[in-house]
């Protein structure tokens, strides 16, 4: 069995990315945490939902559509690319912020007693008495929350010429700035004035 885990960041540079030396402006690292994230997010519902062939063949089905689509619209406009996930990723917040809500509220009975699965703990590193779904769902949404916050900020900037904000060295690293944390995050992204 393969044990899954979080990933070190990508450091297929020898050095720190610097954004005039690299074609991908040093994005391709924080997209692809956030791929590897959302994918983690995949397989953790699937373990819960525990899907037969045809529903696996219909999931793998539509991620081939969707990739083709999204990998055609993404040369043809990057910053239309982000802005459209930023708004999915909002609305991944709200479910999941409604189904924490009805969790509390008693109505999703069933998940209230249940256990976040073996995958989801070693993932986020669950501690022994958070593990049910209640807390899963937060782990889930903060997560999306940062997703929102990327995207939109990734929309925000010049896409031939801004680099990546999350990986950038700030002058003065005691004002409020993008990172891979949620210490400082904005739901409708990072505005370019900010970060360049």
């Amino acid at each position: 069995m393969v044990r899954l885990s979080r990933p070190e960041p990508c450091n297929s540079r020898p050095e720190p990315c610097n954004a005039s030396q690299a074609d991908d402006l040093c994005r391709i690292e924080t997209l692809l945490e956030e791929a590897y994230n959302e994918r983690m997010h995949l397989l953790t519902f699937m373990k819960i939902a525990e899907p037969g062939r045809f529903m696996k063949l219909m999931i793998l089905g539509a991620q081939g559509v969707f990739y083709n689509a999204f990998f055609l619209s993404y040369l043809m406009s990057a910053r239309t690319c982000h802005r459209f996930v930023g708004y999915l990723e909002e609305e991944a917040v709200l479910t999941y912020t409604r189904s924490i809500a009805d969790i509390d509220a008693g109505r999703l009975p069933k998940w209230q007693t249940l256990e976040a699965p073996e995958i989801a703990v070693k993932y986020w590193n669950m501690p022994e008495d958070h593990r049910t779904m209640r807390d899963l769902l937060l782990y889930i949404r903060a997560d999306e929350a940062k997703h929102r916050e990327v995207n939109h900020t990734l929309g925000n900037l010049e896409q031939k010429i801004d680099p990546n904000p999350f990986v950038s060295e700030y002058e003065d690293p005691s004002k409020p700035h993008p990172s891979k944390g949620i210490e400082n995050i904005k739901p409708t992204g990072w505005d370019r004035s900010e970060v360049i």
